[in-house]
């Protein structure tokens, strides 16, 4: 394939040493198999993180108010446990190589915060990023300083780490350059050529997944062309980050050609390609045949997308029959799996005994809910749920809707349908922290946020000024809610599916809807032959439809964990009223604008 495409490949590998191997590859990452001895069933996490309500400014002395508060409010004997300092906690540059504490917001330093904290009865969590620097820029990532942060954790006593995606040197992730998406993307290609054999992509090959497509054939070629010059393009991954695509179905595509052959020989593959260096175009490339892989580095820069050469040839195997090509680049997802195992492992290696919680704060951009469930114990599936954060005195601003991640709703219309991925052995789907209490929502809005939340065992980090909340009001009556609670802390660790939804009247569950003129219904079951219902209307229109909801349907997405009964007491959580009801229907009448009505059903 050329010198220059190797020997890149070996400083890259230097400078982001692969520490999983094939258990990182993509072909692995649905074998149910965690790396470094993860610790599994954990439910979600719940506590308060530092970034919704102070952004950058938080304090030592703000978070220990805020510690004061959980325990005041009686908030740490309902679960909420983890006390998190978000980004603007170090200083700007490295201190002999190691993370150091902004002297004037903190201090006493990080042990001093940490034993302060673990005294109250909390734990300590913290924040980092798997790029060179941290989203407000301090150039303090872990990405090379892994061994070092890892000890520095472990000493300081953390419990919890939170690590975001800025500046990662190996694909254009936020403020890293774009030019980056040259790793995550393979080249256009044309065809390849085995054994003096041509195939074309628009004829011979085939396209996997939903990423990648074919385009016109004008293209100018370095070598001979083919009658049909269509060439595949966007060979990669999807990037996650927005709402725009469901997180439902294969996200990734590859181009695979079927190569015949009489008997087993040996012969040379070549590629006709064309590099980019944009999202959706790249030079890397990886060539499996029959499932071993060939190729997986950088290919010779071409003069433009649209100039096609033909690669130096490698040296292939072929066997009997029918042999698989395939051409692709998968490394948008191995490359962030293994920069958040290269932490795990050391974590793993200098504290095993701790139980240290792990969140993967990429916003989705890799398709998490694919691999993170092998080194993390929840994954962000989308960007920040507000970039509006608040400062001491402002309590920040939250959106109901909005047509990009900054709303409860578009978080919520991503995360409902990924049940499939989460569960206790494996880790939860995180639609970002609890905007309640901040400007923007009304409380009915806050109440279904919460509602929403703890049905599909979202991670509960508050996110507000805990001052603000005295034991009694409307807000603290919202995060104190104890039925509610019990649902996301639930010992089967089962996220809420939707059985209905009034814009998807078929496979509910999986469809994908932004739309939030409608009503869904969402089912959890609950330990003990329990079950949690939500109905919730996502519109600022009220409803009166009414809905109701056989045994039997949600039997259908459940089975024996539904059993059936003469009678079940509902509990509504809100208002903690109960009622029985004879026979196998449930149902309600009407919902107001933005409202929810969630029971715990108990079969009698």
């Amino acid at each position: 394939m050329g010198n220059e495409g190797k020997e890149k490949n070996r400083q890259s590998s230097a400078l982001f040493p692969d520490v999983i191997g094939p258990q990182g590859a993509f072909d692995s990452f649905g074998n149910g198999e965690v790396l470094f001895q993860k610790k599994k069933n954990h439910l979600p996490a719940m506590g308060w993180n530092s970034w919704n309500a102070f952004g950058s400014g938080n304090t030592e002395a703000l978070t220990l108010a805020m510690g004061e508060r959980i325990c005041a409010l009686g908030l740490r004997e309902l679960g909420y446990s983890y006390v998190v300092l978000d980004d603007g906690c170090y200083k700007q540059e490295r201190v002999r190589g190691k993370l150091s504490n902004e002297e004037t917001k903190f201090p006493s330093g990080f042990k001093k915060l940490s034993d302060d904290l673990h005294a109250m009865g909390l734990r300590f969590g913290m924040y980092n990023d798997i790029g060179t620097n941290l989203c407000a820029g301090a150039a303090v990532g872990t990405c090379g300083h892994e061994a070092e942060d890892a000890k520095s954790y472990v000493d300081w006593g953390v419990d919890f780490l939170k690590v975001d995606n800025c500046y990662y040197p190996f694909d254009n992730a936020t403020f890293s350059n774009p030019e980056n998406a040259r790793f995550t993307y393979a080249p256009h290609i044309r065809g390849i050529r085995v054994g003096g054999k041509a195939y074309t992509a628009g004829k011979d090959g085939r396209l996997t997944g939903s990423r990648a497509g074919l385009r016109g054939a004008g293209a100018r070629s370095g070598a001979e062309g083919y009658a049909d010059g269509r060439f595949a393009a966007g060979i990669g991954t999807f990037d996650g980050t927005g709402p725009r695509y469901s997180p439902v179905g294969l996200r990734s595509s590859e181009l695979v050609f079927e190569v015949s052959v009489g008997s087993a020989r040996d012969a040379e593959l070549s590629v006709e390609y064309a590099t980019g260096k944009r999202e959706g175009v790249g030079a890397w490339l990886q060539i499996a045949a029959n499932d071993e892989m060939l190729y997986d580095a950088l290919l010779p820069e071409t003069k433009e997308e649209t100039t096609f050469v033909w690669s130096n040839p490698i040296r292939i195997r072929l066997k009997k029959g029918i042999n698989i090509i395939r051409l692709m680049n998968h490394r948008r997802q191995e490359n962030t799996l293994n920069s958040y195992a290269r932490l795990l492992k050391e974590l793993q290696r200098l504290a095993p005994e701790r139980d240290i919680l792990y969140s993967a704060c990429e916003w989705g951009k890799t398709q998490p809910q694919n691999w993170a469930y092998k080194v993390c114990d929840s994954w962000r599936i989308l960007n920040d749920i507000t970039f509006r954060v608040g400062r001491d005195g402002d309590p920040g601003h939250g959106d109901w809707k909005g047509d990009y991640t900054c709303s409860v709703t578009s978080q919520y219309n991503k995360a409902v349908i990924m049940d499939g991925f989460s569960g206790l052995s494996k880790g939860w789907n995180d639609p970002d922290m609890l905007m309640i209490g901040m400007e923007g929502l009304t409380m009915t809005q806050n109440r279904s946020h919460m509602a929403m939340w703890c049905m599909m065992n979202a991670p509960l980090m508050l996110g507000l000024d805990l001052r603000r909340v005295e034991k009694g009001d409307a807000l603290y009556e919202i995060i104190a809610n104890k039925e509610l609670i019990g649902i996301n802390q639930d010992p089967l660790g089962i996220q809420a599916r939707r059985i209905y939804c009034s814009l998807a009247r078929t496979k509910p569950h999986r469809t994908y809807v932004r739309d939030t003129d409608r009503v869904d219904i969402l089912a959890k079951p609950l330990e003990g032959g329990r079950f949690a219902l939500s109905f919730l209307n996502l519109s600022e229109q009220a409803k009166k439809d009414g809905w109701q909801v056989d045994i039997s349907v949600i039997k259908k997405h459940f089975g024996k964990l539904i059993p059936e009964a003469d009678a079940y007491e509902v509990l509504d959580v809100w208002t903690k009223k109960t009622k029985r009801v004879r026979g196998d229907v449930f149902g309600i009448s009407s919902l107001k604008s933005c409202e929810n009505v969630t029971w715990i059903v108990t079969p009698r």
